[in-house]
Parts: C-alpha cells; structure tokens; sequence
C-alpha cells in the first residue's frame, strides 16, 4: 500500500460523491419549474443510496471481478474475500471499490435530467437499479475492469482509451437519456424557465470542483499524471464556458448565466476520458470546440427534433463525451479502431438494453405521472413537501 496514493483517493472519492450530492443535485434543481424541485433532489439522493448497496451487493463484481472478457461475474458479491488488507494495485481494494463506487452513483444519477417533472418515482428506482447492473457494470468491465475492449481484448494489444468516463459514464448515461426521453414524450408545460438560475450556477460550481476527484482519481496514485489530468480538466471548463458564452452572446444577443455554467460542464464532459492522455494545449482545443458543439447539440435536439430531453443530458454529457473520446484518436493518444469502434459497440449495447428495461420496467410501475399530477408538481403530489412556502 502506497500511503500517498491512499490518501488522495480517499479525498477524491469524497469529491466524487460531493459532485451527486449536492452538486448535481443543485444544478439539476435549479434549472426545474420551483414546485418541482424536491423531487429533482428526492431522485439524485435516493439514486445515490440505492446505487451504494446494488453496487456493493453486485455491481462491483460484476465490473471488476476476474469473470471473463464480458463481465467480472459474481465472485465479489458483497466483497467477498476482500478486507483491510487486500490490495488493488498500491491501494487497500476497499478504497478502489468505494471510488468506484461514487461514478456508479453518479452516472445514473445523470440520465435524471432527461426525465424530471413528469416520470413516476417508482419507476426511476427500478431503472436505475436496473441499469447500473446491467449496462453500467458491464461496459466498466469491458473498459475498467480488463474486459473486451481493454488492452488485449478484440482490438488487439491497444484497448480503448477512456480515461475517467468518456464512453463509460457519458455516452451510456447520455444516450439512456435519450432514449427515456423519447419513451416518456414531452411535458406538457415547457416552456417555463429555471426558477432558479443561482442554484444551477451553485449546482456547477460544486460539480467542477468535484470534477477533480473524477479526473484527477482516476489516476489512482499522487502522482505528475493525477495534476496534469486536474489542470487539464480545469483549463477544458474553463475555456468551454467562455466559448458557449460568446457563442450565445453572437447568436441570442445576450450571454445568460445558466449558459455560461453549462458550458462549464460540457467542457468537463468533453475532457473526461481524455484527461489522462493529453496536454493543456489540446485542453482548450477540446473545451474551445466543446463550448460550441454542445451548444448546437442542445440546439438540434430540443428545436428542431424536438425531444424533450429536459435538462439536455445528451446534447452536454454524451455528446461531449463522444467528442472527446475521439479527439483522443485526433491527437493520436489512441488508436482510430478501438476508439469508434468501443464507441459503436457500447452505443448499440447500451440502447438495446435501456430500450427493453424502459419496457419492462413500465409493466411493473407506471413510467409517467398522471396529468393532474405533472400540472401541480411532483414535490407535493408524490413526496408531500414543497420547496418554498411563500405565504411565510
């Protein structure tokens, strides 16, 4: 065991968590109509709860477990065989399992924004739980845990290069958005804006600092890689944010607060899984473009497709973590093949099963909300509490 290397994973495991709760709970909250936004918080928090135990009963195995190239298979299950003592590379494994643990909370903590102010509560926890064991563990496995399309597996001796989540947290997460999207259809109300524009630049700021921990961990050691990935990650937000700012403020007129914050958090999606591999000058070619790209993503989805894709979890998350799982072939850190084809093998993957959960899971627990509910608000409706009381 490596005492440095321990104690930074430790803090970072705590940025990690600190990026669901409260971060993406705040930016999420924030950007809902305000008789709405417990619920937004009621779904991060209960995520972030039950994906801890599923993760520990299962989950964990099932990515990192010694299986087979398609899944880690269930020798880990409540970490079996593993105490104090037991190492994973320098670290104590129970630490590498609880790091883990936070982008097993997160990443489906992500697909909320698609789904918010309309989706039944019932059915947001069987999905989750669902999805985390059944499309979050396998493609870590795959890419994380020495499974198929690593170092050795169908590519050849050069996997895919996903460094903190790129296509394992983005992509998966972004397009299980979509596809909930598609399912639930458009609220009925939309066009109300934030009713909180401080609580989604709070939300953001916490979720960059956070994105430390992700980035930075996933290292895993106190090293010259685990700074480099923190600077680059910084330099990518911040350079996004300015490039979304302008771009608003030459289309629209204006550049708007909300605007300038998710910026921010496409260019730390788009740096994700290249922050390992690449330098600060390539940071802010990719955040530069990110800015931009998301933003026209955002545009493509929400107005001229027209999918309610609430919070535009896939226009920003996957999009950004396409983009920059490919610039990591662009600025030659990884091969073409591994790199478009882990992206294709993983897209097909991960829309078939979400499609087939979407459609079991509606058969045990209703997907939406009646109409009567969705008009009044989920925050009293479903969990009896409301954010504000205004006659105090």
């Amino acid at each position: 065991m490596n005492g440095a290397d321990t104690a930074w994973i430790i803090v970072a495991t705590a940025l990690v968590l600190f990026m669901t709760l409260p971060g993406l709970a705040l930016f999420y909250g924030g950007l809902v109509r305000a008789r709405n936004v417990l619920s937004v918080f009621m779904h991060c928090y209960a995520i972030a709860c039950l994906m801890s135990v599923l993760w520990f009963i299962a989950g964990y195995s099932i990515a990192f477990g010694e299986g087979n190239a398609y899944w880690g298979g269930l020798g880990k299950m409540f970490l079996s065989g593993i105490d104090a003592e037991t190492l994973s590379g320098s670290l104590p494994e129970v630490l590498f399992f609880a790091f883990q643990m936070t982008f097993a909370i997160i990443t489906p903590a992500l697909i909320v924004g698609a789904y918010v102010e309309r989706i039944g509560f019932g059915f947001v926890l069987l999905f989750s739980g669902l999805w985390m064991l059944l499309v979050y563990a396998p493609v870590t496995h795959w890419i994380w845990g020495g499974g198929m399309l690593s170092d050795g597996g169908i590519f050849g001796e050069t996997g895919v290069r996903d460094f903190a989540g790129g296509i394992v947290v983005h992509e998966t997460a972004g397009l299980a958005a979509l596809i909930l999207a598609l399912s639930l259809g458009a609220r009925r109300q939309k066009t109300t804006p934030p009713h909180s524009p401080g609580l989604v630049m709070i939300g953001a700021a916490m979720l960059w600092v956070g994105w430390f921990g992700f980035n930075g961990g996933s290292q895993l050691a106190a090293d010259g890689g685990a700074a480099m990935a923190l600077t680059v990650t910084h330099l990518s937000a911040a350079t996004a944010s300015l490039t979304w700012a302008l771009w608003e403020k030459i289309k629209f007129g204006k550049a708007s607060l909300v605007g300038i914050v998710t910026g921010t958090i496409a260019g730390l999606a788009s740096i994700t899984p290249a922050s390992g591999f690449v330098g600060p000058v390539e940071a802010l070619i990719i955040g530069a473009v990110a800015g931009i790209l998301c933003q026209e993503a955002v545009n493509l989805i929400r107005n001229r497709l027209h999918i309610d894709d609430t919070l535009d979890v896939f226009a920003v998350h996957g999009v950004g973590g396409i983009f920059g799982t490919i610039m990591i072939a662009v600025f030659c850190a990884g091969s073409w093949s591994a790199q478009l084809g882990s992206l294709a093998i993983v897209g097909v993957f991960t829309a078939v099963v979400t499609v087939v959960l979407v459609k079991l899971v509606g058969l045990i627990t209703p997907l939406r909300v009646d109409a009567e509910t969705e008009t009044n608000g989920l925050d009293l409706t479903v969990h009896g509490e409301r954010a504000y009381d205004i006659s105090s």
